[in-house]
C-alpha cells in the first residue's frame, strides 16, 4: 500500500506498552516508516519567579524535573527497544526505503499544539483510541487539524489486518472522503461491505452510484440498509462487530468537532466500545 510514512504521537498515561505495540504492527502491517512524537512539556521557571522563591529552591525544582523526565525517557526507549526486537522492526534515525521502521522524536510544548504542527508531514494519522472514549484536544487536534486521515486502534491491540472492511456511509462529505482516502486499503481487502440507513439514502440509487464507483477500482462491495437505534453510533458497530470485519471505514464530523460519527451520533460509544480499528476521515 502507498503509506510511505504514518505519524503517531503518544503520551504517558495507562496502557503505554500496548498503545506502542499497536503502532508497531501498523507500522509493520504496511511495510514503513513511522514517526512517533512524544512530547515534553516544558516547566516555566518564570512561574518560580513570580512565587519569589529563593534560587537554591528553584534549583532543586528543576533538577526533580530533569530527573524525572530524564526517567520517564529510559523507561519509554526500554518499551521502545523491547518491542522493537519483539516484532523485528528497526528504530532508526532516519526513515528507510521500502522497510518497516520507527523513529522517534522528542519535542517540546503543549502535546495538541505539537501534533497540529507535526501531523501535517505524512500519509496517515494513527492514533490510539482515547481512554474511556473521551476525546482528548490531542486526539481532536489530529482529526481536525492535521489534514490527515487518522486510523484510530483499540489501546490494546495484539494483532492487525485489513482483509475485511466496513464502510459506514451517511451520504456526507466526510463519509466521502473518508471512502476515497482509504481507497488503496479497499483495493487490498478481501471483503468490503457497505452499511447505511434508509435516512440517507435520498435517492434509491445512490448506494448503487457508490458501488458502481468503487467497482472503478476493482473494489466490489456488498451493501445493506440497516435499522438505526436509539443509541448513536451503536447501528454501525454491531454491524462491524457480526460480521467479524477487521476495519471500521467512516467519516468524522467537524461542525461539532467529534460530537458526531457515522449515523449522526456520538462518536463516544463507537470510541469506548470499538473493539476493532477504525479509518476516519474529517
Amino acid at each position: 500500500m502507498n503509506y510511505k510514512k504514518l505519524f503517531f504521537p503518544i503520551g504517558g498515561g495507562d496502557e503505554l506498552e500496548e498503545r506502542l505495540y499497536g503502532a508497531f504492527l501498523i507500522a509493520k502491517y504496511f511495510n514503513t516508516n513511522l514517526e512517533i512524537l512524544k512530547s515534553r512539556f516544558n516547566a516555566n521557571k518564570n512561574l518560580y519567579k513570580l512565587l519569589v522563591l529563593p534560587k537554591d529552591v528553584i534549583d532543586n525544582i528543576n533538577n526533580v524535573i530533569d530527573s524525572n523526565y530524564e526517567d520517564e525517557n529510559l523507561k519509554f526507549q526500554a518499551i521502545i527497544d523491547k518491542i522493537s526486537k519483539e516484532l523485528d522492526i528497526k528504530v532508526v534515525k532516519e526513515a528507510l526505503e521500502n522497510e518497516a521502521c520507527i523513529t522517534v522524536t522528542i519535542k517540546h510544548g503543549i502535546r495538541s499544539n505539537l501534533v497540529e504542527n507535526e501531523s501535517k508531514y505524512c500519509d496517515l494519522v494513527v492514533a490510539a483510541a482515547p481512554p474511556s472514549g473521551i476525546t482528548t484536544a490531542t486526539f481532536e487536534t489530529a482529526i481536525l487539524k492535521s489534514g490527515k486521515s487518522v486510523l484510530m486502534f483499540p489501546r490494546v491491540m495484539r494483532k492487525f489486518s485489513l482483509d475485511t472492511v466496513i464502510i459506514g456511509w451517511n451520504n456526507s462529505p466526510e463519509s466521502s472522503r473518508a471512502i476515497t482516502s482509504s481507497i488503496e486499503i479497499l483495493k487490498n481487502a478481501q471483503k468490503v461491505h457497505i452499511v447505511t440507513s434508509i435516512e440517507y439514502l435520498e435517492e434509491e440509487s445512490s448506494i448503487e452510484k457508490l458501488i458502481k464507483y468503487l467497482k472503478i477500482h476493482k473494489i466490489n462491495a456488498t451493501y445493506e440498509i440497516v435499522k438505526t437505534t436509539k443509541i448513536p453510533g451503536e447501528a454501525l458497530l454491531n454491524a462491524a462487530l457480526d460480521g467479524n470485519f477487521d476495519l471500521i471505514v467512516a467519516g468524522a464530523y467537524g461542525h461539532k468537532g467529534l460530537k458526531e460519527l457515522m449515523f449522526g451520533g456520538a462518536t463516544r460509544y463507537l470510541l469506548e466500545h470499538s473493539t476493532i480499528p477504525v479509518f476516519m476521515s474529517h
